[in-house]
């Protein structure tokens, strides 16, 4: 199976990619369609993948499909690359007779694009959809904005924790079973072996850092009356950000080469043989399977508190969505319809290894592909989303989050200090968003 190289970082890289842009930029004038043709063409952009190929096959099989329906209607696809979509969709929105009907976009755009008033709410066709019951709660979040749809999620992705068990044999341990297990055996097997990290993480590795958070209690943001406030400064998110803060220093990961490490960097790690442990996702499976560390590591759900327990995890992948000014909205829905229906879904896993993101079709591709089968364990143990504001954009593209975490583990500031500031930088940026 090839997994797509493109989501090694299906949220941070999204984010910093894409919602810097859509996160300050002003409001676009409305750019309601004014008629709903039932001919004609529909435009799609969706992304340009690293080995586009086996995507392009199933898109065109789900195109054909579609055409079979829908006899009137003729579909143009464009691969556009991922890194500048932010500037061509938002040049988009602002310019309806040159934008597409459908746009694949990333989950954590969801909200910055709803406020520049590019998606359609297509809520009403979503609850009606017989297939959309089996949705993911968490897949169905990352379309919801103030509590209506805008688009149906593709694919998720997810995190676990790799582990080495040719090390894990040699030092007679076993896999941890609960948060405070995990740190001790990284500290354990750095001192047994002190040329390895016990567990590769990263300052700037804000999606590998939240599980410890969550698993605490602890969240990102609360929201209220549709408005958020920064939440990274209560005790209980204190607590995962001291867990895992404590994994900086030379009992484990030194903070000198640690603190700067995102996520890719913690996974090269693992799977160049430097690290006994890494936070990694199901797409990173292609390159951990690359490197040296090949038939001698396993994975399994990221320990929460209690031996049992999972520690949620950040629900990462795209979504599909219908632009507001769309002049074929009922075809450009039915289209949507049939890109994230079931059966394209299972098509884009055996081609890319995307996750699907209904429960069902997930427990079949986890009995076909083995290796899934800790990711959709963790997604079933309820993984969670960040904050549905624009302002979040902003949050992390301006590495509110990294540069808390580096600054506790420089020491240049306690756990306190560090998560007040960065709960007030949060708050600004959740009011400048609205």
């Amino acid at each position: 199976m090839k997994l797509s190289a493109r989501i090694a970082a299906p949220a941070a890289a999204l984010v910093l990619a894409g919602l810097t842009a859509t996160a300050c930029a002003p409001q676009t004038s409305d750019n309601s369609a004014k008629k709903d043709e039932k001919a004609g063409t529909l435009r799609v952009w969706l992304f340009q993948e690293v080995n586009n190929k086996p995507k392009e096959q199933v898109v065109d099989a789900a195109v054909a499909a579609f055409g079979k329906e829908h006899k009137d209607a003729k579909v143009e696809i464009e691969y556009i690359p991922v890194e500048t979509r932010a500037q061509k969709i938002k040049a988009a929105f602002n310019d309806p007779k040159s934008a597409p009907d459908l746009i694949e976009y990333g989950n954590t755009d969801t909200a910055g694009y709803v406020k520049d008033g590019g998606l359609a709410d297509v809520s009403t066709e979503f609850t009606d959809w017989d297939e959309a019951k089996d949705t993911d709660p968490t897949a169905r979040q990352s379309v919801t904005v103030g509590g209506k749809i805008y688009g149906a999620p593709l694919f998720v992705g997810v995190r676990a924790l790799y582990y080495r068990t040719d090390v894990f044999k040699e030092l007679g341990i076993a896999a941890p079973k609960t948060q405070d297990e995990l740190i001790a055996t990284a500290k354990k097997i750095h001192k047994a072996k002190p040329e390895l990290y016990g567990l590769a993480v990263g300052g700037a590795y804000t999606y590998g850092a939240m599980p410890f958070i969550w698993a605490q209690g602890g969240e990102l943001a609360e929201e209220s009356g549709g408005s958020y406030k920064a939440a990274i400064n209560s005790p209980a998110a204190q607590k995962g950000i001291t867990a895992y803060t404590s994994l900086f220093g030379d009992d484990n990961c030194p903070a000198a080469k640690c603190a700067s490490m995102g996520g890719n960097a913690t996974v090269t790690a693992f799977a160049s043989g430097k690290a006994a442990m890494a936070i990694g996702g199901d797409f990173s499976h292609q390159a951990v399977e690359a490197g040296s560390v090949k038939g001698k590591y396993a994975v399994v759900p990221l320990p929460g508190l209690k031996a049992g327990e999972t520690a949620p995890a950040f629900a990462g992948g795209n979504n599909i969505g219908v632009l507001k000014s769309s002049s074929h909205r009922t075809l450009a829905v039915d289209l949507m319809k049939q890109f994230a229906g079931k059966e394209t879904q299972r098509k884009l896993f055996d081609a890319m290894g995307f996750l699907p993101t209904y429960t069902d079709v997930r427990s079949e591709v986890a009995k076909k592909e083995p290796f899934v089968d800790p990711f959709v364990k963790t997604l079933g143990a309820g993984a969670k989303f960040v904050p549905a504001s624009p302002g979040w954009g902003q949050i992390d593209a301006s590495l509110v989050l990294p540069t808390m975490f580096q600054e506790i583990v420089s020491g240049k500031k306690d756990v306190a200090a560090a998560s007040g500031d960065a709960a007030k930088k949060m708050d600004a940026a959740f009011a400048a968003a609205g």
